[in-house]
């Protein structure tokens, strides 16, 4: 306190007399913090302290006002000092933005893998963000259903078969959850076939026309339902991230289309037929009226099951990031 005053009433001394100089004291007041005066011009005289501990490192100008009157200071100018060891000051800051942008590019980078049903059947896909706004994603489905029914007279016993690979890219343009993902199927082994077959005596139609079917030859036969295109391009909308840059799990849901081409029924029946009398039997083989009816019928079922050259996709899933 004594050293302070000293330099207090000289600098009050230099400024009466008009001399313009510049005198600076120094003394470590509380462990590391400085206190440097300085005085300046004829009237007044200017305090500039600089705190360097770790607590406050900023350096206040303030001015005091003529004749050393007691007065609240008031700050002129505020600038960060240089860094001190063990200093939290701007070297410090600069670090922790630094850090943060690191921590930043490492969380635009993940891997998930996920779980999901959908109208490709029960799969399973992994994803990895190549950037903020842009995932990478691959999967398999698989399913199989066998189901048996009846359709004009005719016992069909058929059988399900799902089956694809995937590659897709998630575009995600708003930064949140929805996404538009072009992809393709790489592998397209959607199909379904079946068997059918005519109890001995049974009636049943081939393209409107009504045959008996043989009690010693009844008839059987098999069908198929392929889909010609083993590579499909697909298109999906939804929300959620597999490979989410915050937090772990996610519920991710999409629709869609996979546009693969219209399937194309093959039915081939064995057998013989009789006419509506019971009489009169013939192979199918052998008769082309018979011939023509059931490939007018194989023509009805593939005119009805066009609109699957673009295949439905409902999905729902469960995924998790590393």
């Amino acid at each position: 306190m004594f050293f302070c005053s000293a330099i207090f009433a000289h600098a009050q001394e230099s400024g009466a007399r008009g001399i313009g100089r510049s005198a600076a004291s120094s003394a470590d007041v509380t462990g590391n913090t400085e206190i440097t005066l300085a005085d300046s011009g004829p009237i007044h005289a200017a305090r500039t302290f600089a705190f360097a501990d770790s607590a406050s490192e900023w350096f206040a100008t303030y001015q005091m006002p003529p004749g050393g009157a007691a007065a609240p200071p008031s700050p002129v100018q505020e600038f960060p000092s240089t860094s001190f060891a063990g200093s939290t000051g701007p070297t410090a800051p600069r670090a922790a933005a630094a850090q943060k942008r690191s921590k930043s590019k490492q969380s635009q980078f993940g891997v998930g893998i996920g779980i999901k049903a959908s109208t490709l059947g029960i799969g399973g896909e992994v994803a990895v963000s190549l950037a903020r706004r842009l995932n990478l994603r691959a999967g398999f489905n698989q399913f199989n259903y066998n189901h048996a029914f009846l359709q004009d007279g005719t016992t069909y016993t058929g059988a399900l078969h799902l089956q694809s690979v995937e590659f897709i890219c998630d575009l995600f343009p708003f930064a949140g959850g929805f996404h538009i993902s072009p992809g393709m199927l790489t592998y397209n082994g959607n199909n379904v076939s079946g068997n059918a077959t005519v109890p001995a005596g049974q009636t049943f139609t081939l393209n409107n026309v009504n045959y008996i079917s043989s009690p010693v030859d009844p008839v059987k036969g098999t069908g198929s339902l392929p889909f010609n295109s083993k590579v499909a391009p697909m298109i999906l909308v939804g929300w959620g991230n597999l490979a989410k840059h915050h937090g772990h799990i996610s519920v991710p849901f999409e629709a869609g289309l996979v546009f693969q081409g219209s399937p194309v029924a093959a039915l081939n029946l064995g057998g013989s037929v009789c006419d509506s009398t019971g009489v009169n039997c013939r192979k199918i083989a052998g008769d082309p009226t018979a011939q023509a009816n059931v490939t007018a019928e194989q023509t009805k079922i593939n005119n009805s099951i066009v609109a699957f050259k673009y295949y439905p996709i409902i999905s729902l899933g469960f995924g998790y990031r590393f």
